[in-house]
């Protein structure tokens, strides 16, 4: 996801009122690196979550693609790079149905990975533990998405 530019999100602010713009700055005191980008989700996408969950898997589609399938260092170094850009664009978002989303996909891009995972033994952990989470971050959610989510992570397991 890119940010957007300054130009934009200062036009954006200047439709907000006082209350908003104080809520937007306490919340975004608390990241430092990416506060354009978070900056850019409040402002822009929030409104879609749907459209930001989409943005967000096409960029792990886009990632996945790159990665280098020469040797195993390259593929787990790649994919926790994926892992770890895509908790903080769970982060920004912070609801809990878009976090099991967005992981369960990447679970299951990592998965059905070619060469397969199984044949390395962090890959296989760094997938268990994102089913464990998984797991627990459903079993916070409305009992029909429960459901649903269960059988997508029996598929998975």
């Amino acid at each position: 996801m890119k940010g957007a530019s300054i130009v934009d999100i200062k036009k954006e602010l200047s439709h907000k009122s006082y209350g908003e713009l104080t809520e937007l700055c306490l919340r975004l005191s608390k990241f430092k690196k990416e506060n354009k980008e978070l900056l850019t989700y409040l402002l822009f996408e929030s409104h879609n979550e749907d459209g930001y969950i989409e943005s967000v898997k096409n960029y792990i589609d886009e990632q996945f693609e790159q990665i280098n399938t020469a040797s195993y260092f390259y593929i787990r170094k790649s994919s926790r790079k994926i892992l770890t850009n895509t908790k903080k664009f769970i982060r920004y978002s912070q609801t809990k149905e878009t976090e099991v989303i967005l992981l369960l996909y990447f679970c299951q891009k990592l998965k059905t990975f070619s060469p397969s995972i199984k044949y390395s033994t962090q890959l296989l952990n760094m997938y268990n533990r994102q089913l464990l989470l998984i797991k627990k971050l459903v079993a916070t959610l409305h009992e029909d998405l429960q459901h649903d989510y269960k059988i997508f992570i029996e598929n998975l397991s």
